[in-house]
């Protein structure tokens, strides 16, 4: 049986379908009031609206992620999964890819969601990616509130730590 990548995979989603461009989509949503101040609810918003293209077969957990970029746009991501368990890629992984191709810039605040709106906390692998793309001060949602990646990934690896 073939199947449809373009439906929204998820607990507690099965049968129902999003189509990736739809109105919800991330690509219509500006979550800037200020870099400091970022409008939350609208950044969460496009990462669950990003988890609708999940591709999650496997683990049937539809994960987004959001950013605020320091000129003001929100890029997004979602993961996809690859029957050779150690190739897929994290939504974290894919928004960074997003970034790049839509013109580069920092990351400033970050929001993790699965498909069903549950916050997610970035793995260790993707906390490097994003300090790599937003560096210490970028803000993340998390369980404790919003914080500074720098206290999410204390004593990060960066560039500073490459030999001259």
């Amino acid at each position: 049986m073939t199947e449809n990548v373009f439906e929204k995979r998820g607990a507690g989603s099965e049968g129902q379908s999003e189509p990736v461009g739809s109105p919800a989509s991330a690509a219509h949503v500006r979550a800037s009031r200020t870099h400091s101040d970022p409008d939350w609810p609208a950044l969460r918003h496009a990462a669950i609206a990003a988890a609708g293209s999940a591709y999650a077969p496997y683990s049937r957990l539809n994960v987004g992620a959001a950013a605020l970029c320091d000129d003001g746009r929100v890029v997004t991501g979602c993961n996809v999964e690859n029957a050779s368990y150690g190739l897929g890629m994290c939504a974290e992984c894919t928004m960074a890819g997003q970034l790049r191709l839509t013109g580069g810039g920092r990351f400033t605040a970050v929001a993790c969601r699965s498909g069903t709106g549950d916050l997610l906390m970035p793995c260790g692998r993707c906390r490097q990616v994003l300090y790599e793309f937003g560096g210490p001060d970028c803000l993340l949602d998390t369980p404790r509130g919003i914080l500074p990646l720098s206290e999410v990934l204390p004593d990060a690896f960066g560039p500073e730590d490459l030999p001259a």
